[in-house]
């Protein structure tokens, strides 16, 4: 039985596991690796440390179906939504634009379901926290050296982490990218986003009429979602709680990667200690920051 290793558990990989399965002319053996501790890679959920079922989308935070690929790919789309893990977006994202043709779906538990969906598909064995490191060729056969543990034998090798991920292994991996795959390799550039999410305490509502905002007139946040109400999560709740205005600030210094950032926060004042009693299952309300880092930046002192 051939040994088939996919390096990375993000969309990519995971979805390639699933149609080698479905569509492989004998049996095979299926791995998945990926150097972090979950599934999901740019399309990461987490839960709240609180509550497990309390979780909040810090990768993709809704997928488009453009004419395009609705032609291409229908059959995927139509697999998701007959298995419930994509429904049509109908709370209001302000600032999105929308072309002709365009379709927004959501992902109610998550947008990591998809992968865990296709992951499971493919019955692959799957290991976590698996940093991939040296690649190379014995017997006719590929052998796969990680940080820890002994090295493993493979047919068939399939690489979907990022390019720079990519560039960094050794081993005769090196001598089979020729130069120009390489210079091209090194081409590709990758925009920065860091993601916060916060969980607030059961029965917080926050009040604002939309599930998730574009934002243009802040150097460093661009997009904020209301998680629960984005994903159509319900809950109820008898106060209210005015955001962002209603709030205190605090300016406090975050150290990242040697430099000092000057970063305010916004505490939520407004609290009913009601709500929160009435629930059988207390429900964190998790909220979404995509963060951009183009702030003056000013080298740490020492």
């Amino acid at each position: 039985m051939a040994r088939v290793l996919i390096v990375g558990a993000g969309l990519t990989g995971s979805l390639c596991a699933a149609l080698l399965r479905r569509e492989a002319a004998r049996p095979v053996h299926l791995a998945v690796w990926d150097k972090a501790g979950d599934s999901g890679g740019r399309m990461t959920t987490t839960s709240s440390p609180h509550n497990p079922q309390s979780t909040v989308d810090l990768g993709a935070q809704y997928i488009t179906r453009t004419p395009h690929y609705a032609q291409k790919h229908q059959s995927f789309y139509d697999e998701l939504l007959a298995h419930g893990i994509l429904k049509p977006l109908t709370s209001p994202i302000e600032g999105t634009v929308m072309k002709a043709g365009d379709c927004n779906f959501v992902a109610p538990q998550g947008v990591s379901s998809i992968i865990k969906h296709y992951l499971k598909e493919s019955g692959a064995a799957i290991c976590f926290r698996q940093c991939v490191t040296q690649i190379n060729l014995r017997n006719d056969k590929w052998e796969v050296s990680k940080e820890t543990g002994s090295p493993e034998q493979f047919d068939i090798v399939v690489l979907t982490m990022p390019v720079p991920q990519i560039l960094l292994l050794q081993g005769d991996i090196v001598n089979l990218i020729s130069e120009c795959q390489r210079q091209q390799l090194e081409s590709v550039s990758y925009s920065s986003r860091y993601a916060l999410g916060l969980f607030y305490e059961a029965g917080t509502k926050i009040d604002v009429p939309w599930a998730g905002q574009y934002i243009t007139s802040n150097p460093c946040i661009r997009f904020i979602s209301i998680d629960n109400k984005k994903r159509n999560i319900g809950y109820k709740c008898c106060c209210q709680l005015s955001w962002p205005n209603d709030s205190s600030s605090e300016t406090s210094p975050c150290v990242w990667r040697g430099w000092i950032h000057s970063f305010q926060f916004r505490w939520l004042r407004c609290f009913c200690p009601v709500c929160s009693g009435s629930f059988e299952e207390p429900y964190l309300v998790p909220v979404f920051f995509l963060l951009i880092f183009q702030l003056q930046l000013h080298p740490m002192l020492c």
